[in-house]
């Protein structure tokens, strides 16, 4: 049995993982240190004797007993919210972090698949953006965090693969979707639906004419499990091309949610990138995979889910309270 360690185990797309490679019969391990990740995203696993679970900052030295295969470093927050409330631990994660998981797998000759972001190419000046974009990028900007240390992760991971000749992967995630998301988190489709769910209006940053891509969470994993075990060591984009505005998306959630509430504008936060659509042109080539839930069937999905949680989530703090104290 092939053993995979998972940072960030307990977040939205890290417990996803974990529910994929224990259906295809690995032994996974699942890391986290619980800032943004939520332990009820996995405990349906703890029963399994296949999978196990370390409460641990990435930051902080790891110790995995035992061979490892593969390696899925996906610790770190996601969210404007989170990594604007924490940005040290956002760069640290990204910085401290992948060097931590790198030195790991090349102790154990495991290969390594990382979780990059379209964040890297900043407000882009190409559209759709291809991997060979660079990206255009504030480093010191309310962004900057989580940006620059996503720039930093492929950074290092091809500086050990150049230099160590480990196997590595890298993905770029583009808008990603699907149960477990946290109602508050900032990011655009939770915040719609929590809106919604509350009876209060969509606000819409900007005139709503800024444009997304939004993959269903299912379809994203199948593309990392098919980039992890591809043969490719470069960057790829693994997102939905089916672009929209956000005044629109707001409209179908609006529908969608049979709310009677309006939309709001507001100021366009600093450095917001107005255009984000991935170029699946690699992934298509190399991984045979491009996206197959439509949009208004995950986002079926998704609404019954969060509809499902109880009344109290619908007002949970957007990030741990305990951390604020610190």
């Amino acid at each position: 049995m092939k053993r995979v360690l998972i940072t960030g185990g307990a977040g939205f797309l890290g417990s996803h993982l974990c529910d994929r490679f224990i259906k295809e019969g690995y032994h996974v391990i699942a890391m986290d240190n619980l800032i943004t990740g939520d332990i009820r995203n996995i405990e349906h696993l703890f029963k399994l004797p296949n999978f196990e679970f370390y409460h641990h900052d990435v930051s902080k030295f790891i110790h995995v007993p035992g061979e490892l295969d593969y390696i899925l470093h996906f610790a770190s927050p996601a969210s404007p919210i989170d990594y604007l409330k924490i940005p040290i631990q956002t760069l640290k994660v990204g910085s401290l972090g992948i060097h931590n998981c790198l030195g790991l797998a090349r102790v154990k000759k495991a290969r390594v698949l990382i979780a990059s972001t379209s964040e890297i190419y900043g407000d882009p000046t190409v559209h759709p953006q291809p991997e060979e974009y660079w990206g255009n990028v504030n480093p010191v900007g309310p962004r900057g965090v989580y940006d620059e240390a996503k720039r930093f992760q492929e950074a290092m991971t091809m500086a050990y693969h150049t230099y160590h000749g480990l196997e590595t992967r890298i993905v770029r995630i583009f808008n990603t979707y699907g149960p477990r998301m946290r109602l508050n988190d900032g990011r655009v489709l939770p915040a719609f639906i929590g809106q919604a769910l509350r009876g209060e209006d969509l606000t819409v940053f900007g005139d709503g004419s800024q444009t997304r891509s939004f993959c269903y969470v299912d379809d994203l994993v199948e593309g990392i499990y098919r980039l992890l075990l591809s043969d490719y060591a470069y960057p790829v984009n693994i997102g939905n091309p089916s672009e929209i505005t956000i005044k629109e998306f707001g409209e179908e959630i609006i529908k969608l949610t049979g709310t009677s509430q309006k939309l709001v504008l507001k100021d366009l936060p600093k450095d917001d990138p107005k255009q984000r659509q991935p170029d699946i042109t690699k992934a298509k080539a190399i991984l045979d995979w491009e996206p197959k839930v439509s949009r208004a069937e995950g986002l079926r999905i998704t609404y019954d889910y969060f509809k499902s949680l109880p009344e109290e989530e619908l007002y949970r703090a957007a990030y741990h309270r305990e951390f604020e104290k610190k």
